[in-house]
This record gives structure tokens, C-alpha cells and sequence, in this order.
């Protein structure tokens, strides 16, 4: 795992965003996972900002979701299809063929789980995945104690997840849907590149667990630590907690940039 520390959430947004685009020019066709929430918006309005002036040809990029919500009516706002149409698929110029996500209102859950896993095999696996982290560990909504082998499947939230995400429906606690579809944490770990941003001093102990505590169940994010080619990305807020930010700092710094994230 790569621990990088940056000066701020702006700072991450453009760095992601430069992997990105690194990714783009190799493999023009790449399936990059996407976040939702407010975490990544740095690396979306970044990447925009490299495709709008010609840096980044993003044209033949493929998008898929990492989650959505169970139960809210297609085309709600805050249904993750929404905001990824709304903050990455659209500002990037690509069309809802290029999108992939599973289906939240679907009869049979199991079903759309099962099928949207499969559809991820069948696109070539995803290339690059984007993470944020949860102030209890999570990553996607496989909150504490779900298997580190998990597949995507429907996830019943704990309560602190739907205070959380509150904010996204007028901090209305009972609009929020009780259960999610998620790629399981098997499934992330499939991917090629997971790069989970982090900001703000609220992120530091679940970073410190994830990136210096054991590999746990409890801490579902610490999952990464078994991948080849994890990075996480962190502001000095959430880095705050880690016991060998100087370390990382030092490794970075003394990086080839020819190896980028």
C-alpha cells in the first residue's frame, strides 16, 4: 500500500486526476469506479477542468458505480445513478452508454447483485476504482464485520452511515434508505488501481486503522492492504493520526516520477 500526503483535498483532487488521465493515455478505453459523496468531488472537478482544456481525452472512458441506494424511485436526486450522471458522467462529456451501475429498484435484489457483478467480469474488470473511507472504517457500504471475500450484494446501514448521509437529503435521517447494493470488498480488490482519498481531521482514525492497523473485518478498508498496487491519498488533516506520515512523506518525495500512483 501507497501512502501519499498532500497539502490539502485540492491538492489530492488534482493529483487523482493526473493518474487518471495517465490511465486514459495508455488505455483510452479504461473502466474507471467511481464514489459518490463529497470527498471526491476534488479529483472530478479536476479531471473536468483536464478534459474541457485538451489535457485529458477521456471520449472512450467507461464509468461504473461502486454502490447505490435500495428503494428510491428511479431518477431520485440523490440515487447514486443521479450523481454520477449529474458529477462525473456528464461534466466529462460522455453519454449514459458509456455508464454502468446496478439496479436499486430491481424486484429481486440478490438477482441485480449477482448481475451486476458478472457485467463488471464481462467489461474486462475495473481499471482504476475510487474509494472514500467512512468515519467507521468503511469502504463502498461494506460497513464493520462484512467478509474481506464479500462479492456485491445488498448491505443494511448502520445508523451513524445514514446520519452521515443525512446531509444528502435536508438532514432528513428518515429519508434515508436503510439498505444499499455495494461491491463487496472481493469485488473492490479485484480492481486494478483502488485509490482511496481521505480528507479532514473526522477521517483520521479510521486512516490510521486502515493504513497501520491490522488487516480486520472490523476496519473494512484495511482490506486494501492486501492488494499489489493500493494507494491511498490523504490530507494533512486525515493524516494527522498515522504514526509513519514521515515515513510516507519521505517515500514519496523520494519517488521516480516515471512510476506516478
Amino acid at each position: 500500500m501507497e501512502v501519499v500526503i498532500v497539502p490539502d483535498a485540492k491538492a489530492g483532487g488534482e493529483l487523482i486526476a493526473g493518474a487518471i488521465g495517465a490511465l486514459l493515455s495508455r488505455k483510452p478505453d479504461a473502466l474507471l469506479g467511481v464514489a459518490t459523496g463529497s470527498t471526491p468531488l476534488p479529483i472530478y472537478q479536476a479531471l473536468t477542468a483536464k478534459v474541457r482544456s485538451g489535457e485529458v481525452d477521456a471520449s472512450r472512458a467507461r464509468i461504473c458505480q461502486l454502490d447505490e441506494y435500495v428503494g428510491l424511485p428511479a431518477g431520485h436526486p440523490e440515487s447514486y445513478r443521479s450523481v454520477v450522471l449529474r458529477e462525473v458522467v456528464e461534466p466529462l462529456g460522455l453519454s449514459e452508454a458509456s455508464f454502468m451501475g446496478p439496479d436499486g429498484t430491481a424486484e429481486d435484489v440478490q438477482a441485480a447483485c449477482e448481475a451486476y457483478d458478472k457485467a463488471l467480469a464481462a467489461a474486462g474488470g475495473v481499471d482504476l476504482q475510487l474509494l472514500g473511507i467512512g468515519t467507521d472504517g468503511h469502504i463502498g457500504f461494506n460497513e464493520p464485520c462484512s467478509s474481506l471475500a464479500s462479492r456485491t450484494r445488498i448491505k443494511t446501514l448502520t445508523e451513524q452511515t445514514r446520519i452521515d448521509n443525512a446531509r444528502f437529503f435536508d438532514n432528513d435521517i428518515s429519508q434515508v434508505p436503510h439498505h444499499v447494493i455495494t461491491q463487496g470488498i472481493g469485488t473492490i480488490l479485484e480492481s486494478r488501481h483502488p485509490i482511496l482519498l481521505a480528507t479532514g481531521e473526522g477521517k483520521a482514525e479510521a486512516v490510521a486503522q486502515t493504513v497501520e492497523g491490522p488487516v480486520a473485518a472490523f476496519v473494512p478498508a484495511s482490506a486494501l492492504q492486501l492488494h499489489p498496487h493500493a494507494t491511498v491519498v490523504v490530507d494533512e488533516a486525515a493524516a494527522s493520526k498515522l504514526k509513519l506520515a514521515d515515513y510516507f512523506r519521505a517515500t514519496y518525495a523520494a519517488k521516480p516520477r516515471w512510476q506516478g500512483i
